[in-house]
């Protein structure tokens, strides 16, 4: 039984050290989220940002049905902006594009936590 006990605590710090790794590694001055196709249905696009050493910053951003990408990139941004922008500086690009630029930190990373649109895709470029 301690075993398969110390066996199973040391798999589980192992995966958080190795999860530390991938976000750490992942951090970025600057991200560009791409979007692409039209809501086929109305929802939430929940982000989390996470300032490198500093606990995350959620961003919920509203979508209607029929929002083609350069009106889901408007929202994403607006809320971005709204919602975190003493950490933040949102701003669109071609307009299905919004660049996402570090204000008092040196790096963080941004990700999808849930969506409930569908339809709409997300690349999430480091730049």
């Amino acid at each position: 039984m301690k075993k398969v006990s110390l066996l199973l605590r040391c798999g589980i710090v192992l995966g958080l050290s190795a999860l530390a790794a991938v976000a750490s590694a992942a951090n970025s001055n600057k991200w560009r989220l791409q979007f692409s196709g039209a809501a086929e249905s109305a929802g939430e696009m929940v982000f989390e940002i996470v300032p490198a050493g500093q606990p995350p910053v959620r961003v919920v951003a509203v979508i209607e049905r029929n929002d083609g990408e350069n009106r889901v990139a408007r929202k994403v941004k607006t809320a971005i902006d709204r919602q975190a922008g003493k950490w933040v500086d949102a701003e669109l690009d071609d307009g299905e594009d919004v660049l996402v630029k570090r204000h008092f930190f040196r790096g963080f990373t941004i990700v999808l936590v849930s969506s409930t649109v569908k339809d709409v895709r997300i690349n999430f470029d480091r730049e």
